[in-house]
């Protein structure tokens, strides 16, 4: 059972919960092959928290992250979101804080 926590940018509507929930449902690959879950891999969404319960040995926690990050490619928002493990079997997304100093830099500089 894997988590992906996004309550902070999805709180600010930078991050659409129910777009990423898709994207995982589309992109992971058992055996393989996507499209292929069956009953092996179950996908939920509880608000801003995504759930991928898997059977044991069927995914790693690190394919999660690259889906993940994928995604936050994907949708341009890279730059200011990054992935963080919090948990053996959970990540959450963060702000990236060097972009916050940056910002008060250039407030500065006007």
């Amino acid at each position: 059972k894997y988590t992906v926590d996004a309550s902070k940018p999805a709180g600010d509507s930078i991050f659409d919960t129910a777009a990423f929930e898709k994207y995982i449902h589309d992109r992971i690959k058992v055996d393989g092959r996507t499209n292929n879950l069956g009953s092996v891999i179950a996908i939920a969404r509880n608000g801003a928290t995504l759930t991928i319960t898997t059977a044991p040995g069927t995914i790693a926690k690190r394919y999660v992250k690259y889906l993940t990050k994928k995604y936050l490619k994907k949708t341009i928002v890279s730059e200011w979101i990054r992935v963080v493990a919090v948990s053996k079997t959970g990540y959450e997304l963060r702000y990236r804080s060097n972009n916050i100093a940056d910002d008060d830099e250039e407030e500065d500089e006007e």
